[in-house]
C-alpha cells in the first residue's frame, strides 16, 4: 500500500455538518409543530369517517371479519395515542450540553474492522481530529482477521499517530464481539466509545457523547447516526430520512424514560466498569441454543438495563455511516437487524422490563405492545389484500393514496431536523417497503437462530 493511498484515506471529514442541526424554535419550528398538529387532526377525522365505517362493514358482512376488524380498531386507536405520546416527548427533548475540555473523562475509542479497506483509516482519522484532550483519549483499532488490506490501513494509522492509536489483529475472523472484547481487555478509559469502521464522527461528537455520564444512572449513550453516502443513490437517500426519524423521533422519545432500546455500534458510549462486568455474559449469549454473533449493540444495551442503568440519546453527538447502495445488501442488513430485534425484544419483554422503574415500565409496556402489535395487523391485512382487490379493484389505488398520505402526515417530524425536499423520500420508502421489503420480518422471525453476518 502506497503512502499516497494512506494520505488519501486520511482526508479529514470535519467539513461535514457539525452539531445536531435541529431547529427547535423560530418560525420554521413552529410551522412544523402546526403541521404535525393539523396532520394529527386530519388523521383522526379520516380514521373516524373513512376507516371505521369500513371496519364496521367488515364485521357485518363476514362472520370471520372480527379477526381483522377488532385488532385493526385497537391498533388504530392505540397507534394514534402512541404517536401523540412520542411526538410530545420529541418536542420537549433536549440533548445534554457537550462538556468543556477540562471536564472530559478518560475514554477509550474502540474501532472493530473486518474487510473495511481504506474506510477504516477515515474512521480513525475522524476520531483523532475530534475535539478532545489528547491526554484523556486512547484509540484501539482491531482487525478481525480481514482478508483485504484493512490491516495495512490500521497499522499505518498506528504509525501515523504513535501513542494515540493502538493496532490489534486477530489471526482469523472471530466476530465483532470477540474483536471488541479483545480491545476492552486492553482499554484503560473510564468510558468506552464504540465507532464502526465504516463511520466518521463529527468534530464535537466525543465531548457531546460523554456529557450524560454526569448522571450516575446513565450506563449507555446513543449517538445520532446519519448516512455518509446519502447522495450515492435512491436507497441511501431513503435510509437517510429513515435514520433521521429513527433517531430524532424514536430515540428522543425513548430517552425521556432513559430507555433507548438499542445504542448503535456506529457511535455509542458505555460506562466502562459496568461493561467489564457484563462482557462474559455478552460473549456467551445464546438464543434457542445457538451462540449469538450479531446484534451486539442491542445485546449490550439489554445487559446494562439488567444492571440497573439507563440508556439515553445524545442528539448532538453525530456520526455519519455508510449504508448499502444496492438492494441485495440492503436486504441482508435488514435481515440481520430484524433477527437481532426478535431475539433482544423477546429477552427485554421476558425479563428486563419488569426490573425497570415503575414509570419506565408502564411507558415501555405500552410502547412495545402497540409497536409489536403492528406485525399481526399488517400481515393479516396483506394476506387479505389480494382477495379484497379481486372483489373490488378500486381498493388498490385507494390503499396507495391512503398509504402515501398517512406516511406524509406521520413523518412531518423530519422537517424540524432537516428543512429539505428529501422529506418525500419517506413516502417513497413506504411504497418501497410494501412491494420489496415486506417479507423481511417474517423471514427473520423464522430464521432468528441464524448466525451469519451476511454483509461481507
Amino acid at each position: 500500500m502506497s503512502v499516497t493511498s494512506v494520505e488519501r484515506a486520511a482526508t479529514p471529514f470535519h467539513a461535514l455538518k457539525t452539531g445536531d442541526g435541529v431547529q427547535r424554535s423560530g418560525a420554521w419550528a413552529y410551522f412544523v409543530y402546526a403541521l404535525i398538529f393539523f396532520g394529527f387532526i386530519v388523521t383522526v377525522y379520516w380514521q373516524l369517517s373513512g376507516v371505521l365505517p369500513h371496519i364496521l362493514e367488515l364485521l357485518t358482512q363476514n362472520s370471520y371479519g372480527w379477526l381483522i376488524a377488532y385488532p385493526s380498531l385497537f391498533w388504530t386507536a392505540a397507534g394514534l395515542l402512541l404517536l401523540g405520546a412520542r411526538t410530545l416527548c420529541w418536542a420537549i427533548y433536549r440533548p445534554v450540553p457537550a462538556l468543556a475540555r477540562e471536564d472530559a473523562p478518560s475514554i477509550t475509542v474502540i474501532v472493530p474492522a473486518y474487510n473495511e479497506g481504506a474506510m477504516v483509516m477515515q474512521a480513525i482519522t475522524s476520531i483523532v481530529e475530534a475535539d478532545y484532550p489528547r491526554d484523556r483519549i486512547e484509540i484501539i483499532a482491531i482487525d478481525d482477521g480481514s482478508k483485504d488490506d484493512t490491516w495495512d490501513y490500521i497499522s499505518a494509522a498506528a504509525q501515523r499517530y504513535p501513542g494515540l492509536v493502538t493496532a490489534l489483529r486477530q489471526d482469523c475472523n472471530r466476530g465483532k464481539r470477540e474483536a471488541m472484547a479483545l480491545a476492552i481487555g486492553r482499554a484503560r478509559g473510564d468510558i468506552f466509545v464504540t465507532v464502526d469502521s465504516d463511520s466518521v464522527i463529527e468534530r464535537g461528537a466525543l465531548l457531546a457523547i460523554v456529557a450524560p455520564f454526569n448522571n450516575p444512572r446513565v450506563g449507555a449513550v446513543a449517538g445520532k447516526v446519519l448516512v455518509y453516502n446519502r447522495k450515492s443513490g435512491i436507497i441511501p437517500r431513503m435510509l437517510h430520512v429513515r435514520f433521521i426519524l429513527s433517531f430524532d423521533l424514536l430515540r428522543a422519545s425513548e430517552s425521556a424514560f432513559g430507555n433507548v432500546y438499542c445504542c448503535p455500534g456506529a457511535l455509542t458510549a458505555l460506562r466502562a466498569d459496568v461493561v467489564r462486568r457484563v462482557v462474559p455474559r455478552w460473549l456467551e449469549q445464546q438464543f434457542l441454543g445457538v451462540r449469538c454473533t450479531f446484534g451486539e449493540d442491542r445485546a449490550m444495551t439489554n445487559l446494562l438495563f439488567m444492571e440497573g442503568y439507563d440508556a439515553v440519546y445524545q442528539q448532538n453527538a453525530v456520526v455519519h455511516t455508510e449504508v448499502p447502495e444496492v438492494f441485495p445488501k440492503l436486504c441482508k442488513m435488514f435481515l440481520r437487524w430484524d433477527r437481532s430485534y426478535v431475539r433482544e425484544e423477546f429477552q427485554y419483554l421476558r425479563t428486563i422490563v419488569w426490573r425497570r422503574p415503575l414509570k419506565t415500565r408502564i411507558a415501555t409496556l405500552f410502547d412495545r405492545i402497540v409497536a409489536n402489535f403492528r406485525y399481526p395487523v399488517i400481515y393479516a391485512a396483506l394476506a387479505a389484500l389480494p382477495i379484497m382487490i379481486w372483489n373490488e379493484p378500486s381498493v388498490l389505488p385507494r390503499l396507495m393514496l391512503a398509504m402515501g398520505l398517512g406516511t406524509a402526515i406521520s413523518t412531518f417530524h423530519y422537517l424540524r431536523s432537516e428543512r429539505s425536499f428529501e422529506y418525500f423520500y419517506a413516502i417513497l420508502y413506504s411504497y418501497f417497503w410494501l412491494f420489496t421489503l415486506f417479507w423481511i420480518f417474517p423471514y427473520a422471525l423464522m430464521t432468528a437462530r441464524a448466525r451469519s453476518w451476511m454483509t461481507r
